[in-house]
């Protein structure tokens, strides 16, 4: 959603508003919990052959809002499609993260 909702501003060129930063948030909040989650299951020797994946795919998408918010953008529209992008990269490695993780737990890889 977040995804979506950032793209969909960026195109519309619209000026920043208070809740693209709560979007923001809500997404960063949700990512913090899937790591946690996913620190748990490896504690308890879930996914242990997929050890690397849940780092991968679980605190990518927190170093791209780490980048995001660590070299600010002084040009709106540069600002609004660089949260398009943090935000869709963000979704593609959880997603990613998801799908590779399901094939282990099925034994298809």
């Amino acid at each position: 959603a977040a995804a979506v909702l950032t793209f969909w501003h960026a195109w519309r060129k619209q000026p920043h508003a208070r809740w693209i930063d709560a979007v923001l948030i809500g997404t960063q909040l949700v990512l913090m919990a899937q790591v946690l989650i996913g620190i748990k299951l490896l504690d308890q020797g879930a996914g242990v052959l997929q050890l690397y994946i849940h780092y991968v795919g679980g605190l990518a998408p927190m170093l791209f809002f780490l980048v995001l918010y660590w070299f600010p953008l002084r040009d709106t529209n540069k600002q609004r499609w660089a949260l398009s992008a943090a935000t869709g990269s963000a979704f593609v490695f959880a997603l990613m993260a998801f799908v590779i993780g399901q094939s282990y737990v099925r034994g298809v890889l």
